[in-house]
């Protein structure tokens, strides 16, 4: 069966409508997930921490709480999401505690007067863990003008995707006008790799596991790639209500710091290990997955030690951003948009 494809105008009328929602019922106080009985300690503040997996993968918090990394502090899994932002619209009207996003979507919500702030890079791009744009072996796209009227599909709008590809045209001299005729679609990124190869979209944005397999089935071949584009950076955070974290300091602490542990973990431990013990968490937690996919696991791809933050991380989105606008340049200011307060990776 066809996968549903969701179309550009449609999907970024949604999200920004989203947006409006999230800034909204945050400062209505409807933020129900972070109040002090959801798996409170002795102390009073939250133990239990509610959030969103991905099917056939092992987040960083995930592989934390497995090493032990968390302490006291557990997780509680309430479902899957492949949207970044949804995921963090879900953490900032309190549905669940934390949610991670394209560091553009963090600054797009921020912009909405919702008051979260980013914790802890979560992914990014190296030379191991990187999306590329990506065509069929026989395919007449060679160049960035080869894109104009062709449908580029990717598993969500308004993020890493199609800021990527954004980028890539604009400096590749395509005019915003032609730019505008580059058709981006929604995916589902299991369906990614089966919808480009049916022919019912021209590039397809692969990343991760699911682009190495891609690449080990053969007939496909790189457009460009978000590495070639800016180089080894961190492109998403995990972000928290402000009032959850100022309420919560010590569950915070514990959260992000062994989150923080988890990728320096992932990167010097033996890459055999690590797809076992990936391998183990998503068989023990019983949702019925394929495990296949997870041996063309390479890397995180956080560029920081511990994950921690730094404005150029945002800057960058600001940037582009207000030059779409997005948002009005000047109304945020990197340092706004995150802490690494409660990052103890490193310290003492």
């Amino acid at each position: 069966m066809p996968a549903v494809l969701t179309s550009t105008t449609t999907s970024r009328r949604q999200f920004l409508t989203l947006l409006g929602i999230s800034a909204a019922a945050v400062s209505c106080g409807t933020a129900t997930a972070g109040g002090s009985g959801s798996g409170s300690g002795s102390g009073g503040q939250v133990t239990t921490l509610k959030y969103q997996g991905n099917v056939g993968g092992v987040t960083l918090p995930e592989l934390a709480a497995d090493l032990g990394y968390l302490g006291d502090v557990k997780l509680e899994w309430i479902g899957n999401t492949i949207s970044g932002p949804q995921d963090i619209q879900s953490a900032a009207t309190g549905q669940i505690h934390f949610g991670g996003a394209f560091n553009g979507a963090v600054v797009k919500l921020a912009s909405s007067k919702a008051p979260i702030t980013s914790v802890i890079s979560y992914y990014g791009s190296d030379q191991h863990s990187y999306s590329g744009y990506y065509v069929l072996e026989d395919s007449p796209i060679r160049t960035a003008r080869d894109l104009i009227g062709k449908k580029v599909g990717m598993n969500t709008l308004g993020a890493h995707a199609q800021a990527m590809l954004e980028i890539y045209l604009k400096r590749n001299g395509v005019s915003q006008a032609d730019a505008a005729k580059v058709e981006s679609l929604v995916v589902p990124p299991v369906n990614t790799e089966q919808v480009l190869r049916q022919k019912q979209i021209e590039v397809a944005v692969l990343g991760g596991v699911l682009r190495d397999k891609a690449l080990a089935a053969g007939g496909i071949r790189p457009l460009f790639t978000d590495f070639e584009l800016l180089g080894p950076f961190s492109a998403g955070s995990y972000v928290m209500t402000k009032r959850f974290a100022k309420e919560n300091p010590d569950t915070v602490r514990t959260f992000v710091t062994g989150v923080a542990k988890a990728i320096e973990w992932s990167r010097t431990t033996p890459h055999e290990q690590v797809i076992a013990r990936m391998t183990d968490i998503v068989t023990k937690r019983g949702r019925n997955e394929d495990t296949a996919t997870l041996k063309y696991w390479r890397s995180y791809g956080v560029a920081e030690a511990g994950g921690r933050i730094s404005d150029k991380e945002f800057q960058v989105w600001l940037d582009w951003l207000a030059e779409r606008g997005d948002i009005k340049e000047g109304r945020l200011k990197a340092t706004d948009l995150y802490t690494n307060e409660f990052n103890g990776y490193g310290k003492g």
